[in-house]
């Protein structure tokens, strides 16, 4: 069985970059500081614990994702043939 490398990363990017977007906008709600999460931002140029930080997260988390996903489909078709 092949994986689609595009499928796979698209997937890895929708779910990663919601899950940033989604975890900085959940902590917020329920009043964190958000000192663990905050620290995205050596990572994600333009990343900060803010509203306007999590829609950057989104974006930066969804090339995170997308590239990781591929890159995990394209490695698994080289070790599976």
């Amino acid at each position: 069985m092949r994986l689609d490398v595009k499928a796979c990363g698209l997937a890895g990017g929708v779910l990663w970059g919601a899950a940033v977007c989604l975890a900085t906008l959940w902590l917020m709600a329920f009043g964190y500081h958000g000192e663990l999460i905050g620290k995205l931002d050596h990572f994600y140029f333009g990343y900060s614990f803010s509203v306007v930080g999590a829609f950057i997260g989104l974006i930066w988390g969804f090339v995170d994702g997308l590239i990781g996903g591929a890159l995990f489909a394209w490695l698994y078709n080289k070790f599976a043939s």
